[in-house]
């Protein structure tokens, strides 16, 4: 089954950098669980917000320069935060990836703090 973005999400892409842009497409096309682009280009101002709320722990995100998106699952007409359904957007995403030559990074990989719906361009090949 092939998913398309909705205008919201194609919104949420502008300001992110081409090639991640391009993951993104490449990866709604391949997904088997629909997703929608929830943030990318972040201002200072709302990363500052989202560490004084808990939602982040870092000034320093690959948001403010556009260099990651967070996305969230789409089932039946709504937004889904069930753990399962992150590592198969993730799937999609890392074959996407592969296919546009994009080093990616997934935060459900990182050992602490996992972060599902987030991506980000790898900082050493984008810094």
């Amino acid at each position: 089954m092939s998913f398309r973005l909705s205008n919201r999400s194609l919104v949420a892409l502008k300001g992110v950098h081409p090639d991640l842009v391009a993951v993104v497409h490449e990866a709604i096309r391949v997904t088997p669980v629909d997703f929608m682009v929830t943030e990318g280009l972040r201002s200072p101002q709302r990363q500052a917000a989202l560490v004084k709320s808990g939602a982040s722990r870092t000034l320093n995100s690959r948001h403010l320069t556009g260099h990651a998106v967070d996305v969230a699952a789409w089932l039946d007409g709504q937004v889904r935060w069930d753990w399962p359904l992150y590592p198969r957007i993730a799937e999609a995403f890392k074959l996407a990836a592969k296919a546009k030559g994009v080093p990616l990074v997934w935060g459900g990989d990182w050992p602490r703090l996992r972060d599902g719906p987030h991506f980000e361009l790898c900082r050493k090949a984008y810094p």
